[in-house]
């Protein structure tokens, strides 16, 4: 057995063999372009309608404790392995795995390849907010809002057989976002994600600013932010709520994904790594506290017009989004028609911003190895993953996508991670990095806890996640007498 996994680790090392091909196409115009692009892979879908729904369910202002801990303990210091890493290398992840030990080159290809799944059902999700975008216009979706997603939209079936019923409306609408993904991330970094970067994620934040500005000014908006934020400290002692608090941060931070050490491989050597680390990293708390404040403003002003409980209107994911937003929508009067396709929109630039960050690090991988320009290896994946993704457009892909979902987020990710620390702070040796980074930062410096963190700290931290997780999953899979 053992003889066989060498066997395949040395082909694979044989194939993927790297030659660096680091040329004005794949590097930054500066390092604002670096900054906002990175905050763009940040701020994403789970920043809108994945957090806000922790926080309330996970004992509301007490949360913040487990989660200012999570930012400190792992997320911080793991940005700082990552894109040291990546500034250090300055390649492909590919071969940046190869340089540490060429043994394990095979995982700089398995982690794109996962990045890649993501941005397949990424774009479906895409889809039907850019659909949204003109229904909020019309309100469209009419009476019933969950019935119309559930049944007009998508004809949402958990049997197999519904891979069989196409959904024409929502495949154009996945062709349109691989296209718009083709004609900006084909052209040279900068000239196509930087320039997007600087013009769509400070619009981002414009936009959710005037949309938290509105919503708190809703009569009833005190009593979604009362049952948000009042702390039940009890739940400070309950595991779960920390394994919530480190699975929220990885995933909106995209921890592990192989991204953020690919843009940072792009930077000049005179980039201050560390406290560009520290504004992404508060830039994308920021945001998705800001996005809790405007759900659940407007969810609080439903409640008082429907006296509904907010505990009966809140869920997470598409249930928030495409049947629980339209329906505070179709009572909210002619500032739907403004508030509607804003909101929309703001999760459109959110997604966009990552899913364009998503193609980056495969990409990149390839050019090295084949020696192919940036046009034609963006293309190409652009195409197969347009073609790829026509399995959402049938009335089993939302079924399928909340599979795809939570085994690439919540197991596959958090196992990349592990290995990354492994690797990294291990087999590469994480000291290696400390000087490199303190003489570029002019800020803090890094030094014994750092090393502590990375080496010992995230590696076992990230493991009990990664079992809570599979836990989490065991339970909801029903046994059989």
């Amino acid at each position: 057995m053992a003889n066989n996994i060498i066997n395949i680790c040395i082909f694979f090392n044989f194939f993927f063999k790297d030659e660096n091909i680091m040329t004005s196409e794949n590097q930054w115009g500066g390092t604002l372009s670096f900054i906002l692009a990175m905050i763009g892979s940040a701020v994403g879908l789970g920043n809108i309608w994945r957090y806000p729904y922790v926080l309330y369910s996970s004992g509301g202002g007490a949360f913040f404790v487990p989660y200012i801990i999570a930012i400190l303990l792992m997320g911080v210091p793991i940005l700082f392995l990552e894109y040291g890493i990546g500034f250090k290398f300055k390649a492909s992840f590919a071969k940046t795995i190869t340089r540490i030990d060429s043994r394990w080159q095979f995982l700089g290809w398995f982690i794109p390849l996962c990045l890649l799944t993501v941005m397949i059902y990424y774009s479906s999700l895409l889809s039907f907010d850019g659909i949204y975008i003109f229904l909020s216009m019309f309100k469209a979706w009419g009476a019933d809002p969950n019935l119309f997603y559930s049944s007009t939209l998508t004809h949402s079936t958990t049997s197999i057989s519904g891979i069989m019923d196409f959904i024409p409306l929502v495949a154009i609408a996945i062709i349109i976002v691989w296209a718009l993904v083709w004609f900006i991330s084909h052209r040279d970094l900068e000239k196509g994600l930087g320039r997007v970067s600087k013009v769509l994620v400070p619009l981002l934040f414009v936009i959710m600013i005037l949309i938290v500005v509105f919503s708190v000014t809703l009569p009833g908006a005190s009593i979604g932010l009362a049952e948000l934020y009042t702390p039940d400290w009890s739940l400070l002692t309950d595991f779960n709520i920390w394994m919530l608090a480190f699975s929220q941060i990885i995933f909106s931070l995209n921890i592990g994904l192989s991204g953020t050490i690919t843009f940072a491989g792009y930077l000049k050597e005179d980039t201050d790594i560390i406290t560009n680390t520290l504004i992404i990293a508060l830039a994308n708390s920021f945001f998705e506290n800001i996005s809790a404040i405007a759900v659940f403003s407007i969810l609080g002003y439903m409640s008082l017009q429907t006296a509904t409980p907010i505990s009966n209107l809140v869920s997470q994911g598409t249930g928030l989004i495409f049947v629980v937003y339209p329906a505070v929508f179709n009572i909210l009067g002619q500032w739907a028609y403004v508030i509607g396709p804003l909101f929309f929109l703001t999760i459109f630039i959110a997604g966009l911003t990552s899913i364009l960050t998503m193609i980056e690090p495969l990409s990149f991988s390839i050019q090295n190895k084949f020696d192919i320009s940036r046009k034609r290896t963006v293309t190409a994946l652009c195409i197969i993953g347009g073609l790829m993704s026509m399995v959402y457009a049938t009335a089993f892909g939302g079924t399928l996508l909340e599979y795809v979902d939570t085994y690439i987020n919540q197991i596959a990710v958090l196992f990349c991670i592990i290995l990354e620390c492994i690797l990294f702070a291990w087999i590469y040796k994480a000291e290696n990095l400390v000087d490199y980074l303190n003489s570029k930062s002019r800020t803090i410096k890094l030094g014994k806890a750092w090393l502590f963190i990375v080496k010992y700290l995230l590696p076992i931290g990230i493991a009990f996640v990664w079992f809570g997780e599979w836990l989490k999953l065991c339970r909801t899979i029903p046994l059989k007498d």
